[in-house]
């Protein structure tokens, strides 16, 4: 079970593991395009879920009701021999609960393990009587996991198992769409309709500043734009002339023939990264979100590569712009110095490759990883029913 884009990736790289593992699985739950790629027929649309923060919840909270007893009425009557639950806990780990209650020896797994490091600890702990297992995507979360009382197994970051697009795909894109020799920015201004509703114009505003900060060069400033199923209209009135792309790994080579990116702070920062493009993250959360967030963060950035690289040294290679620091004329300048200073591109890249290592680029691949861990705790519920 799926409740955004990301999930939903993630999601659809999990069942395609797990059917090459255990050919006889039968998938049902939620999710979106990639996962009904995949077999899955969603039991609810995946845009009434992808929602975040506390004023953009409560406008829907009843559709979001109606669909927290759908799935749970839907999973208690499956019984199924595992509930997988991915990310989007506010949702799915309620969910996760109701079903527990009616199911009880239902082995219940959640993969993305809560930022516990980063802010709320105790969710951790929360968890614990409804979660039996976590899949992490971060090599130092399975501590934090186990210490409240669960299994966890470090799985590594899906964004490290895609392959790396030819340069000469990028090239013919570039050529098809006349691109030879312009600067060329990516912008993703987010995946949720109040992201894009807050980002959206402060991105297009940066755009206009960079394009006067790269001087005679800035006239031929072309965007690209990858656009979720759940804001394509949005983002569409919002950049009109941009070159418009599917989002996660369906255009690769298309993304990766950008120079650099500005980016809503999240999953595609990262999977930006692994294609050698620099990039600039920023973020605007309602007032209300953002106040509580700032009484209950632990840390100073919310950037993978930057939490890759930095965990120990606290070294901060990718520019963040949070709330009142994101503004059109500080993404403007940052972006400038990526397309202007080649010392100031390569660092970053460096630390993109560095973070990819960690985050297990190189070794096996991260959803296979994680299907073996399922399939694993489910050989254990057989092992232990046996004796």
């Amino acid at each position: 079970m799926a409740g955004e884009p990301s999930g939903d990736r993630l999601g659809a790289a999990l069942m395609r593991a797990l059917r090459d593992a255990e050919p006889s699985v039968g998938f049902q739950g939620v999710g979106g395009v990639a996962m009904a790629e995949e077999g899955l027929d969603s039991l609810v649309d995946l845009a009434d879920l992808a929602v975040m923060g506390i004023t953009e919840v409560v406008p829907r909270l009843a559709t979001i009701l109606a669909h927290l007893r759908t799935v749970s009425a839907a999973a208690v009557a499956a019984a199924p021999d595992a509930l997988i639950t991915i990310d989007s806990p506010s949702f799915s780990l309620r969910v996760a609960a109701r079903v527990r209650a009616r199911l009880p020896r239902l082995r219940t797994i959640h993969y993305v393990a809560p930022s516990v490091w980063a802010w709320r600890p105790g969710r951790a702990r929360r968890m614990a009587p409804i979660v039996d297992h976590v899949l992490a995507l971060l090599p130092f979360e399975p501590p934090y996991m186990t210490a409240a009382g669960m299994t966890c197994d470090f799985v590594g970051h899906p964004v490290a198992e895609r392959p790396l697009p030819d340069p000469r795909e990028s090239a013919a894109f570039r050529a098809a769409h006349g691109l030879q020799g312009r600067p060329v920015l990516m912008v993703a201004p987010g995946s949720r309709r109040g992201e894009v509703r807050r980002l959206g114009p402060v991105f297009r505003e940066a755009v206009q500043a960079l394009a006067a900060r790269l001087g005679p060069q800035g006239r031929d400033l072309a965007l690209l734009v990858p656009v979720a199923e759940t804001v394509v209209d949005d983002v569409a009135a919002l950049f009109p002339d941009a070159i418009r792309l599917p989002p996660g790994h369906a255009a690769l080579a298309e993304r990766a023939a950008a120079d650099a990116a500005l980016l809503k702070s999240g999953t595609i920062t990262l999977e930006t990264a692994a294609l050698g493009v620099p990039h600039v993250a920023a973020y605007r959360a309602s007032w209300l979100t953002a106040a509580i967030a700032r009484r209950l963060l632990r840390i100073d950035t919310g950037n993978l590569v930057n939490l890759a690289v930095g965990w120990e040294s606290g070294a901060r290679p990718v520019p963040e712009f949070y709330q009142q620091a994101c503004t059109p004329d500080a993404l403007a300048d940052a972006l400038a110095r990526l397309f202007l200073d080649p010392a100031v591109r390569a660092a970053q890249q460096t630390a993109a490759e560095t973070a990819l290592r960690v985050l297990g680029r190189g070794g096996p691949a991260p959803s296979a990883r994680a299907a073996a861990s399922v399939l694993a705790q489910l050989s254990r519920d057989t092992h232990s029913a046996d004796g």
